[in-house]
């Protein structure tokens, strides 16, 4: 690939980042090459280390901004809301929302993991920790309120993070039903399946969604 970018500036570092999240989502982590991601991005190999330390760094680096942009934006999501009911739909709408977009980072965050050596693996485990914190926060707060009826806080945590990011793996644009369709499924799954009944569900014994 003839060289187009330049060896510095934003600009390259941005083109390096990009190639880099393609080439880790297509072919691994341990099967990309610093050489392959050069000329990939127009640059001599030597030129990378104007822009990242290692290839190890930059695996981390993706990673870690992603979580962080996720936190980011769940936060806003959540602003201004305060019943349970409220903050879980807006969490499964945020979740869901995102990880149609973001298909590369969520599945290299995922499946490479695994890479990230020691120190870096601790980081990105306690930035995933706190993701999952703000679901456990809300289903806590929800079942002390008596809105919700989980047996295991955790658990719950964990299914239903399972359940949203599942549609990573059968998502495609321009399917069958709209992105709304679907966000409105997903709050509908999660909703049903944590609201108590009795006394503290909506009149008529139905279970608000």
């Amino acid at each position: 690939m003839s060289r187009t970018i330049g060896s510095s500036g934003p600009k390259t570092q941005e083109a390096i980042r990009r190639a880099g999240l393609r080439l880790i989502f297509e072919h691994g982590y341990e099967a990309m090459s610093l050489r392959q991601l050069a000329a990939e991005v127009g640059i001599q190999v030597g030129s990378l280390y104007n822009h990242i330390a290692t290839k190890q760094g930059l695996l981390f680096e993706l990673v870690q901004d992603h979580i962080n942009e996720l936190l980011r934006q769940l936060d806003l999501a959540l602003e201004g809301k305060d019943e349970p009911r409220d903050r879980l739909r807006a969490f499964v709408a945020f979740h869901v929302g995102y990880h149609m977009t973001r298909k590369r980072e969520v599945f290299i965050a995922n499946s490479e993991l695994r890479s990230l050596e020691s120190r870096n693996y601790e980081a990105i485990v306690a930035l995933r920790s706190a993701y999952e914190q703000r679901l456990s926060d809300i289903l806590s707060r929800g079942v002390a309120a008596g809105v919700f009826e989980v047996v295991d806080v955790q658990v719950a945590t964990f299914a239903i993070l399972s359940l949203l990011t599942g549609l990573c793996n059968w998502y495609r644009p321009g399917g069958r039903l709209t992105k709304e369709a679907i966000i409105a499924a997903h709050e509908k799954l999660v909703l049903s399946g944590v609201a108590a009944e009795g006394p503290a569900s909506p009149a008529g014994g139905k279970r608000k969604s």
